[in-house]
């Protein structure tokens, strides 16, 4: 019986298929031929999840930004790449995330947090031109001079 056990386990272990090849030198770092594909999507969606939960917000940016790739109409992927690039510090990319997400799901539930979200990242982003003083009214009254007449020198 004994015997019988190691001779399935040893055939077992002969069967394992080979380790993958490693990549190619000019491979590494080449970004696959996106199509649509929902289950691809949500797989690199649960992955971002996981890096974000985990705190490594660079890493979960990546995977929801990949998310949109597989899948451009995936609202929850920009809300949750805005997220990310919140955390990031990168409020110009948090705010092209919130808009699309909008764009894509107008009546979401969460859209006034967003829209609350997408009016500070604005004031974070706007310009210091656009933050110039404003000039008066057209209807305000010009100074007026002074009353008193000046006084001669003796």
């Amino acid at each position: 019986m004994m015997l019988c056990c190691a001779a399935v386990l040893l055939a077992a272990q002969q069967r394992r298929p080979a380790p993958p090849p490693d990549p190619e030198p000019e491979e590494e770092g080449v970004e696959p031929e996106y199509t649509f594909n929902p289950i691809q999507a949500r797989k690199e969606m649960k992955v971002g999840d996981f890096y974000f939960k985990k705190g490594s917000f660079r890493a979960a940016a990546l995977r929801y930004e990949r998310a949109t790739k597989w899948e451009p109409g995936l609202a929850e992927a920009y809300y949750k790449l805005g997220e990310a690039r919140e955390k990031l510090d990168e409020p110009a990319l948090a705010l092209a995330a919130y808009q699309k997400y909008l764009e894509l799901a107008p009546t979401a539930g969460r859209k006034p947090a967003v829209q609350k979200k997408i009016t500070e990242l604005e004031r974070k982003t706007a310009k210091p031109d656009d933050q110039r003083p404003r000039s008066p009214a057209p209807n305000a009254r010009p100074p007026t001079p002074n009353p008193r007449p000046p006084t001669p020198d003796p």
